[in-house]
């Protein structure tokens, strides 16, 4: 009997091995089911009322307009929560940058698989627990009768409370207390690829310790930094819960705004005028995120 070899076996034809769908195009299905259900037709529905003078549901009469876009343009007001919104946004990332990049260091050159663990679980035991639930904490410990103003009034270091609330400045410190975890994590992951040795090469060759984190790690980092910020930032600026609580009637973003639009107006086209706004700003950043990352790492392919 005859042996056959691996040489004996004909190739199938090109034409059969095309007929076939790759596994890998099986595996991304539903993840691309998902992007195109959950994100691109709602989407469209939104930009596609944002251009029609009324909901085609009720009224098939409309006609396509773009004053939803003017009314927009010609009022400040809107004007006012964008600015608010992405100033909220920024100050949130920066802040959270601050406080996020130091622990994230931390956990990754940490030697203790305990510590490390523990350290861990306290970065995300926070995200155990709803957004309502830590912005009432939040509530608590910040207004005119919480924690803080009761303890420094009782102490007689102040007469009246602080305005610790109902502005800005409450507004950031939720947001930063919510959405530090997502810059610790992937700071975390990024910094833990680095290379000690580059470091410690540097300060054999005479570098201090602060010249080789200047020098190596945060460069080498500095993609970690971009995508964290991306994140937190994109999160900050759609925030609705949080600006609405600790805010106020005094702080006004754009997802607010929308809100109002769509419960109390019931105006669906502007609301999605402001929605195809916001996204496009968000848009845009993250494609200046992009060219800066393709800069960084030399692949024009990202842009």
């Amino acid at each position: 009997m005859a042996s056959v070899t691996l040489d004996d076996v004909a190739p199938p034809p090109p034409a059969m091995r095309r007929r076939g769908v790759s596994p890998i195009a099986w595996l991304a299905a539903p993840a691309l089911l998902l992007f195109v259900v959950f994100f691109v037709l709602p989407f469209g529905v939104m930009a596609l009322l944002s251009l029609l003078s009324g909901n085609p549901a009720t009224n098939p009469n409309v006609i396509w307009t773009t004053r939803h876009y003017e009314r927009f343009l010609g009022d400040d007001l809107y004007h006012d929560a964008l600015w608010s919104t992405l100033r909220i946004g920024l100050i949130t990332t920066v802040v959270a940058l601050l406080i996020g990049y130091p622990l994230a260091h931390w956990m990754a050159r940490m030697k203790s698989r305990i510590g490390h663990a523990a350290l861990l679980m306290a970065v995300i035991a926070p995200m155990l627990t709803g957004i309502v639930v830590r912005t009432f904490a939040w509530m608590t410990i910040l207004q005119d009768k919480g924690v803080i103003n009761t303890t420094l009034i009782g102490m007689g270091l102040i007469e009246k409370p602080l305005p610790l609330m109902y502005n800005e400045f409450g507004t950031i410190v939720a947001l930063v207390h919510i959405y530090v975890p997502f810059m610790v994590l992937t700071l975390t992951g990024v910094i833990g690829r680095i290379d000690e040795r580059l470091e410690q090469a540097a300060r054999n060759l005479g570098a201090t310790r602060m010249r080789a984190f200047v020098e190596i790690t945060l460069p080498l980092s500095l993609p970690g930094i971009l995508a964290g910020s991306l994140l937190v930032f994109a999160l900050s600026i759609s925030a609705y819960v949080t600006p609405f609580l600790m805010g106020g009637t005094n702080v006004l973003t754009l997802p607010m705004m929308i809100y109002q639009q769509v419960s109390s107006s019931f105006n669906i086209g502007f609301a999605g005028a402001l929605g195809v706004v916001l996204l496009a700003v968000s848009l845009v950043i993250i494609v200046a995120y992009n060219r800066v990352l393709a800069r960084l790492s030399g692949d024009e392919g990202l842009t």
